[in-house]
């Protein structure tokens, strides 16, 4: 049965998307940047946004019945190649002994503002 998860952005209605979509034991995250979705504020770091960023996935996972511990895929999309070194420990925090199979990109976002987007797929453990 195919459960979809939202966080309540705008962004969700306006582009047509949730930000995670639960089907069988796979739960497949949208991309999520480094909004504070409370405020709606976007911070100025890389760090910060980083952190949002696990924030946010971390709920929508909590929500459809998943854990860092599931997450099999990771991609990273970051606007600049300095910003590498400055989060991967912050990545490493969560995902150090998991070790999903990951990606990182340097390319543009949709807002100037967004410095970092991160996506994951995950299988629940059995």
């Amino acid at each position: 049965m195919r459960k979809l998860i939202s966080t309540g952005s705008p962004f969700e209605k306006t582009a047509g998307y949730s930000r995670a979509v639960v089907e069988g034991d796979w739960c497949f995250v949208s991309g999520t940047t480094g909004y504070d979705y409370a405020t709606m504020s976007m911070p100025e770091t890389v760090e910060e946004q980083t952190r949002n960023c696990l924030a946010t996935i971390g709920k929508a996972l909590a929500e459809a019945g998943f854990g860092f511990g599931d997450v099999v895929r990771a991609r990273y999309h970051v606007t600049e190649r300095a910003y590498v070194p400055r989060v991967f420990p912050i990545l490493g925090e969560t995902f150090g002994d998991i070790r999903p199979a990951a990606t990182m990109t340097i390319c543009q976002l949709n807002e100037p503002e967004m410095k970092i987007e991160v996506e994951v797929t995950a299988l629940r453990r059995r």
